[in-house]
C-alpha cells in the first residue's frame, strides 16, 4: 500500500498581485514540497521580492489560490492565524534586521519570541533553557565567542552568522531569504550559503539569488522570473549559462 503524499509547503494557482494599478506578479502554478531548496532568479523588478512578501503574508494578493504551510492566505484572514503562520516562517532579508544595540546572544534569542507569551515576550524575559539554546545556536555557526558583543560592533560576516543563529533558534518550517549574501565578499558569501543550508536542515528553503555562481551551494531547483511570471522551473544542474542569459536578456 502506497503512503499518502504530504501536502505541499507552498501552493500557488493563478495568483496575481498588483500595486498602484500595476501587475507585479502573476504565477500560474508553483508548488514547493517539504524540505526542498529552491532559488529564485531574475532581473531587478522581476517580482522576486514580491514573491517572498506574498509567501510571508506581508503583501496581499488580489486573485488566485495561495497556501503556505497548509494555511490559505487571503485578505480577510485573522491576525491570530497570520501571526501563528509567521512564527513558523524564518526570514533572512538583505539588511539582516539585527538590533545593533543588543548583543549577539540577545539578537539570537529574538528567534524564540514566537514561543513566548504574555509579559515574557514584551520584556524579552527568556527562560534559562532558551538562553542555553541561543548559546548552542551561536556555537553551531562558530560565533559563540561573540555572544556578549553588540551587533553594531560586528563585521558583515559576523552579523551574518548571528542572523543564521537566530534562524536556528526559531527552528522554522519555511525559510525565506532575500539575497542574503549581497553585501559579502565571495569567500564570506560562500560561507554564508553553507550556514544558511545548515540552518535549513529539516525545513524548506526559498532563496532569492543575485549571483548565479552561488546556485550550486544553495539549491536543488531554480525558478526564473521575468516581469512577474515564471519563465522556467528547472533542477539546478540543468540551469546553464545560456538559460540564464535568455532570462536576463529576454
Amino acid at each position: 500500500m502506497s503512503l499518502p503524499m504530504s501536502p505541499p509547503v507552498i501552493l500557488m494557482r493563478d495568483v496575481q498581485c498588483s500595486a498602484q494599478g500595476r501587475l507585479l506578479l502573476h504565477i500560474d502554478h508553483l508548488q514547493v514540497g517539504a524540505g526542498e531548496r529552491v532559488a529564485v532568479v531574475g532581473h531587478n523588478g522581476a517580482g522576486k521580492s514580491t514573491l517572498l512578501k506574498l509567501l510571508s503574508g506581508l503583501m496581499p494578493h488580489q486573485h488566485g489560490e495561495l497556501s503556505v504551510l497548509g494555511v490559505t492566505l487571503h485578505p480577510g484572514m485573522s491576525r491570530q492565524t497570520l501571526r501563528a503562520l509567521r512564527c513558523r516562517v524564518g526570514y533572512m532579508w538583505q539588511g539582516l534586521h539585527l538590533v545593533g544595540r543588543l548583543s549577539a546572544e540577545d539578537n539570537t534569542l529574538i528567534g524564540a519570541l514566537g514561543r513566548l507569551s504574555g509579559w515574557r515576550s514584551w520584556v524579552r524575559a527568556y527562560p534559562a533553557h532558551e538562553q542555553a539554546l541561543a548559546r548552542d545556536a551561536l556555537a553551531r555557526v562558530g560565533a559563540l565567542g561573540l555572544a556578549a558583543t553588540r551587533c553594531d560592533r560586528l563585521s558583515g560576516g559576523e552579523r551574518q552568522k548571528v542572523a543564521m543563529a537566530r534562524l536556528l533558534m526559531q527552528s522554522p518550517a519555511l525559510i525565506l531569504a532575500d539575497e542574503p549574501t549581497s553585501a559579502l565578499d565571495p569567500a564570506a558569501a560562500a560561507e554564508a550559503c553553507k550556514l544558511l543550508v545548515q540552518a535549513a536542515q529539516g525545513a524548506t528553503l526559498i532563496t532569492v539569488v543575485h549571483n548565479p555562481a552561488l546556485l550550486p551551494l544553495l539549491c536543488e531547483r531554480v525558478v526564473g522570473l521575468r516581469q512577474g511570471q515564471v519563465v522556467f522551473d528547472l533542477p539546478q544542474h540543468q540551469v546553464c549559462e545560456a538559460t540564464l542569459q535568455r532570462l536576463y536578456q529576454g
